[in-house]
């Protein structure tokens, strides 16, 4: 059968050949593979690594409490009885397997040193920003998807997380779950947008993928199951129909029963996780009244930082949208933010003041609903521009579009790069690794519990081999004054700048009372001070 130009380029291509028959060279089949590449893939790839060089910009060290208890349970997992300490005090962050797993993966693939904890704190930023990119891309095209994802890798929230300088939240380089969790179900969403525009077996596979990473969300970030209730009305308003909602449902039941097997082989109970987080909250140190609990979205996103106004901007232009333009899209986002943004906000003291189940006024209980802001704000924007008349919008487009979207972006970056007063990174605690690795006499130091928990990274290499084996004692930091046993040795110190309380009510070693300094870091973020004599004891 005769073939096309058309068909034997093809035929080439998939052979690897030349026009004459003979073999291509490498170079050339790369280059011809990568041209056959789907766009989003590659503009995934790029979303992904731009995650990846953030954190490494950023580069918070490892973190106490939270983190550090979820690092243990990675390590010690499937021993992690739930009643004995460190893992009473959270256990609704430890019966999290959906980054418990993982970080034990990886733990045993990379050791159980901070190249692990870069790496599980990576993947869960390249799945937020990935999924915020492919969600937002799946509604309103690659342009708003990439603009989405920048804006988000440039914010405060996501670039002030270092308590060791000024932090706003714990995102970027912290092992938590909201980044994750977020990333998995905005991937999810993208998964049942695509299969609104397939049909057939192709429908069916979608769906089933978009089943799996929104189940997975809910390994990660329990209360995530908030956005599952909708999720009838995100199909309906994709126009899938109802029937489908089975096969959505399908693997998330799988992946249900999966966790409930693995909770009672761990702990017993196949609702171990369900009750952790049920009965997690009580009475919070912070002032609550159902008035403020009420507010609770707006104080997350203004009381932290200025820039919180762009996703309360986006919501409010997602609002316009829909009201003009009554677009199906600008309706499930709508419907995506009210599935978390009603019961997130009555379990935050709208119902009892008293008995907090979670706080909506932290920014990172808010990430799983930025992507669908994104999407709104842009995709109103989008649609309405297209409601202009033909004439004007050919030369808007022409002209006014780019330099304005120049001039946006612009102002954007530089503002949110301006709202970061430092970047510390970990370079102290670098310092110190050098400085421990050179001074194996020091046996004992002690420190608050905070720093305590960070510096057991630091007494490993990167790969989590020791380099230091003396004793690190500890105390808990709101104590009224600093315990006798702490000033037997050496003492690891700093002077908090963000939000985190100074020890013993702001006490510091001081020369005149004795202290010594034995070591600082370049940028003065730690101290080693050596302690004087003890007095004798009564």
């Amino acid at each position: 059968m005769d073939q096309t130009t058309s068909d034997q380029a093809a035929e080439r291509a998939a052979t690897g050949t030349e026009p004459d028959g003979r073999p291509r060279s490498l170079p050339a089949r790369l280059i011809g593979r990568a041209r056959r590449t789907r766009r989003v893939v590659w503009l995934s790839l790029l979303v992904a690594v731009s995650a990846v060089l953030a954190q490494w910009a950023v580069m918070p060290p490892p973190l106490y409490f939270d983190p550090y208890y979820v690092w243990l349970a990675a390590r010690d997992w499937p021993d992690i009885p739930l009643t004995q300490w460190p893992f009473d005090e959270v256990p609704h962050q430890v019966t999290r397997i959906g980054l418990v797993l993982p970080a034990r993966l990886v733990q045993e693939v990379l050791g159980p040193g901070q190249a692990a904890y870069f790496t599980v704190a990576a993947l869960g930023g390249i799945a937020f920003f990935t999924g915020t990119y492919l969600v937002v891309r799946s509604l309103f095209g690659d342009v708003a998807g990439v603009a989405s994802a920048a804006i988000l890798l440039v914010h405060p929230f996501f670039t002030m997380t270092n308590p060791f300088g000024h932090e706003t939240t714990w995102s970027t380089g912290v092992m938590l779950p909201d980044m994750p969790g977020a990333g998995l179900f905005a991937i999810g969403m993208a998964g049942l947008v695509v299969a609104s525009r397939r049909t057939g077996r192709a429908q069916t596979r979608m769906l089933l993928a978009a089943g799996a990473f929104l189940g997975t969300s809910f390994l990660v970030r329990e209360f995530l199951a908030f956005l599952f209730l909708a999720i009838p009305a995100y199909l309906a308003l994709l126009r899938i129909p109802w029937r489908r909602n089975i096969t959505v449902g399908a693997p998330m039941l799988a992946i249900l029963v999966l966790n409930f097997v693995h909770n009672q082989l761990v702990w017993g109970s196949p609702l171990a996780g369900l009750m952790s987080a049920a009965t997690h909250g009580g009475q919070s140190r912070d002032y609550v009244t159902r008035t403020l609990a009420a507010l609770s979205f707006l104080r997350a996103m203004h009381d932290w930082n200025p820039l919180g106004v762009v996703f309360t901007a986006a919501l409010a232009l997602t609002i316009v949208g829909w009201v003009v333009t009554r677009d199906r899209r600008l309706a499930l986002v709508l419907v995506w933010f009210l599935a978390l943004a009603v019961p997130l906000t009555v379990f935050s003291g709208v119902l009892d003041p008293d008995d907090i189940k979670l706080r909506a006024w932290l920014q990172r209980y808010w990430f799983s609903v930025l992507p669908a802001l994104l999407a709104g704000g842009f995709g109103s924007l989008i649609l309405m521009f297209r409601m202009l008349p033909a004439g004007r919008v050919s030369r808007l487009r022409a002209v006014a579009v780019p330099v304005l979207a120049v001039a946006l972006g612009g102002t954007y970056t530089v503002a949110a790069v301006r709202a970061v007063p430092d970047l510390p990174r970990d370079k102290a605690w670098h310092e110190l690794r050098g400085y421990l690795r050179g001074h194996r006499d020091i046996t004992l130091i002690c420190a608050d519990r905070r720093l305590a928990q960070t510096l057991t990274f630091y007494t490993r290499d990167m790969w989590g081999d020791r380099i230091w084996r003396g004793e690190i004692r500890d105390f808990p930091h709101y104590m009224p004054q600093i315990p006798r046993n702490a000033m037997e040795g050496p003492m690891l110190y700093t002077r908090w700048r963000g939000m985190e309380s100074q020890i013993a009510a702001g006490w510091r070693p001081s020369p005149a009372e004795g202290w010594t300094l034995m070591w600082r870091s370049s940028d003065g973020v730690l101290q080693l001070w050596n302690p004087p004599p003890l007095p004798p004891e009564d």
